[in-house]
């Protein structure tokens, strides 16, 4: 089983543009017309919880929906209250708020510590679970889709993209699915670190701009870090030639095969609009993005049999 993971160093890149198209292909898509006994082969996940946007494209039929619980959060109860101020003296977050007689806790400062429930005097606190968000499993035209969530303001994305990623190999080892495919989260943080944990392959889309290269370099050097092997789409290549020429001398020098070059098209926003994938519609732009799909392939399956090999 392969895990191929679509990343970019920054937002707006075009990612979930191209994981899109990357599962109409990894499911049969342009060599058949019906998915539908395709679809067994892949599994789709969403890794962008905190504004995730795959299911736009995907349109999928929720079968399974989970809350995220993460944490706790304090609340008072104002029958118990004292009005003593213990708890706001102690909170180091400003989370307790002093209005008139009563004390509340600010669901968005609160850090759930529990040093306010744990020394209230009165016993006026208590520090239920905190619900971050939902997450599904879903079925879409290309397969079935883990996705998910966050509520605004919440924390622990990494978590959420951890559990995404747990039911993901779940419904890929009962399915018996060949490849799990991930719409990564954007940058290098956590959820990023989490996203990319266990990949088989990484696919950066990235555009020619000096701060579309920066944004690259940072994400590479993140899957060097964890022994990911890379591989690069590069978006809007006619838009900045020189850029584009620097992206291309950047993956030589590290042996990284650029998989595509991806010319500036409305098509894209068409097929957004249309709720497609680019390899849906009559977009030349589909060609490209097929022949992508041949090299990603390839390369996915080398590098899991060199981790097998390993093992």
């Amino acid at each position: 089983m392969r895990e191929i993971v679509v990343i970019s160093g920054k937002g707006g890149t075009g990612k979930t543009s191209v994981c899109a198209a990357l599962a109409h292909l990894a499911s049969g898509g342009r060599t058949n017309t019906d998915n539908t006994e395709n679809a067994h082969r892949l599994v789709i996940c969403d890794l962008d919880v905190d504004a995730p946007d795959l299911h736009l494209l995907l349109s999928p039929s929720i079968r399974r929906r989970e809350a995220f619980i993460s944490g706790n959060q304090a609340e008072i109860t104002p029958d118990k209250c004292t009005g003593c101020g213990t708890c706001a003296k102690l909170c180091k977050f400003d989370a307790v708020q002093h209005r008139g007689d009563a004390f509340t806790v600010d669901p968005l400062h609160c850090e759930g510590c529990g040093v306010c429930f744990h020394l209230c005097p009165a016993g006026a606190i208590t520090f239920p679970e905190r619900e971050c968000g939902e997450w599904y499993v879903s079925d879409t035209r290309f397969g079935v889709m883990a996705h998910a969530l966050l509520n605004p303001g919440q924390e622990n994305s990494g978590r959420l993209v951890s559990l995404l990623k747990q039911q993901a190999r779940e419904l890929a080892g009962k399915s018996g699915a060949e490849t799990i495919l991930c719409d990564g989260s954007p940058g290098v943080g956590c959820p990023v670190i989490s996203s990319l944990s266990g990949a088989t392959l990484a696919v950066a889309v990235v555009e020619p701009t000096p701060s579309g290269v920066h944004d690259f370099e940072r994400v590479a050097a993140l899957c060097d870090h964890f022994h990911i092997p890379v591989t690069l789409i590069i978006n809007k290549c006619d838009l900045n030639p020189e850029e584009t020429a620097r992206i291309r001398k950047l993956a030589g020098e590290k042996d990284r095969v650029v998989a595509a070059e991806l010319p500036f098209s409305p098509d894209v926003t068409r097929a957004m609009i249309a709720g497609l994938a680019l390899t849906e519609t009559d977009s030349p732009l589909g060609e490209l993005l097929a022949r992508a799909w041949e090299r990603i392939d390839g390369l996915a399956s080398r590098a899991a049999a060199r981790k097998t090999s390993n093992l």
